[in-house]
């Protein structure tokens, strides 16, 4: 396994009197990330600067004389802001809608320059000199990420992020730690060149936000939108009122949203690991989220963000088990019976029904769908296009069994019925 990285959130015991020492850092920080955004972003001829080189050499010296950071934390939000001015430029390039990037989220980038990082504590510079805060610690953390990552001797510490929760007014940390070099593992075991068990994974802007080809039904979209036009309204009203305490309180719903949805995706990453672990995968296979919001119809770019991150949490956590995570083509998976072959867009009888035309195969639209995604990955696999394939038998992991290339169904020894109702072809088809 290569550059294995973790992010521990470890809460800080700030000392009383140092805490508007932080809050000052985070505003100068700020102000060099939007100056250089706005620097980078006035050069319509160029769509934009992008290179770190450049914002450096232009604006290093102004922002070292507005501001009382040292030089590493003026470089790194210079760099940050041309980081997001890259992704601007990208989306500009697509033909997307997008503005100057700005920055007011509480945040500072520190690294090993900036920063001293040890197993119970930080040393952090502001823009009053350093300041020394304890970690908060539970008293059992073995099992946990801090256990695991922080307190393991065998990660280090890398470039970490501090923010500020204004609800429990607390600091918090964002530690990236990577497994030391000597003291990585191998991630391939004997039972990997013995076969190769693919989960499909299909995802959704309502209904079920993810189904997997295991017919495990993940998340509950429709509600997600539900609680995500909640939160605008009330955003909204509170702008009319235009007052500082709404605004205030607007950046803690914003926080409050913000943390409410990274906990309904993480569940539902832990659910889909918990699938692939329970019906011995060796691989998930999820469509490519590029341009999804032009391909997925109703997809909003929070339904983009949303599928992104559910892959992200998916991806670093299957790591931890062997487990390879790929992106797939999206072209056909809905419009194919997964049964027959047949593919026509008249299968998709609704939304969430499919009923093939040719051999009257009727299933959940969704479910379909994601086995179709996991054929994708094995047809990949099968061919040698990823190297770790080796020739080893290609299965997809279903509901009720496993199905290969050639149509040849193995059903568990758990297996229902109704589950090979959905599972079982209804006809050889070589190839599946």
């Amino acid at each position: 396994m290569e550059n294995v990285i973790r992010t521990v959130k470890i809460k800080l015991d700030v000392p009383t009197e140092r805490c508007d020492d932080l809050h000052q850092t985070k505003t100068q920080f700020l102000h060099c990330a939007n100056t250089t955004a706005e620097w980078a972003w006035k050069h319509p001829n160029d769509y934009c600067i992008t290179s770190k080189q450049k914002a450096e050499n232009a604006l290093y010296n102004q922002l070292r004389n507005e501001t009382e950071l040292t030089a590493n934390l003026v470089q790194k939000g210079i760099r940050r802001a041309i980081e997001a001015t890259k992704s601007g430029l990208a989306r500009l390039k697509k033909g997307d809608k997008t503005s100057q990037p700005h920055f007011d989220a509480w945040s500072v980038v520190y690294d090993k320059r900036s920063a001293t990082f040890h197993r119970d504590h930080v040393s952090l510079s502001t823009v009053n000199g350093r300041v020394e805060c304890d970690y908060v610690i539970p008293y059992d953390a073995k099992g946990t990420p801090i256990g695991d990552y922080l307190l393991n001797e065998d990660y280090e510490f890398r470039m970490s992020t501090l923010q500020y929760d204004r609800s429990t007014d607390s600091f918090y940390l964002h530690a990236r730690m990577r497994q030391l070099e000597n003291d990585k593992k191998s991630t391939t075991t004997s039972s990997n060149t013995k076969h190769r068990t693919v989960l499909g994974v299909d995802l959704n802007v309502d209904g079920s936000l993810a189904v997997t080809s295991t017919g495990a039904f993940i998340g509950n979209a429709d509600e997600m939108n539900h609680r995500r036009r909640e939160f605008e309204k009330t955003r909204g009203s509170m702008q009319q009122t235009g007052t500082r305490s709404a605004h205030l309180s607007i950046q803690s719903m914003n926080d409050r949203e913000h943390r409410w949805m990274q906990d309904e995706l993480h569940r539902a990453s832990n659910q889909i690991l918990d699938e692939a672990r329970d019906h011995g995968c060796t691989h998930i296979a999820f469509e490519n989220l590029t341009g999804i919001r032009d391909r997925m119809a109703g997809a909003k770019r929070f339904h983009a963000w949303a599928f992104r991150r559910l892959y992200q949490y998916v991806e670093y956590k299957a790591e931890v088990f062997g487990i390879e995570v790929e992106q797939v083509s999206p072209a056909y998976t809905s419009q194919r019976c997964s049964s027959c072959g047949f593919t026509h867009e008249s299968n998709r009888r609704s939304k969430h029904q499919f009923v093939c035309q040719k051999c009257e195969y009727e299933l959940n639209a969704d479910y379909n769908a994601s086995k179709n995604v996991a054929r994708k990955l094995l047809k990949r696999l099968h061919s040698g296009q990823t190297s770790s394939s080796g020739g080893a038998p290609c299965q997809c992991a279903l509901k009720s069994g496993t199905l290969n290339l050639n149509g040849d169904y193995t059903a568990s020894v758990n297996a229902t019925a109704e589950g090979e109702s959905t599972d079982k072809p209804t006809t050889s088809v070589v190839g599946y």
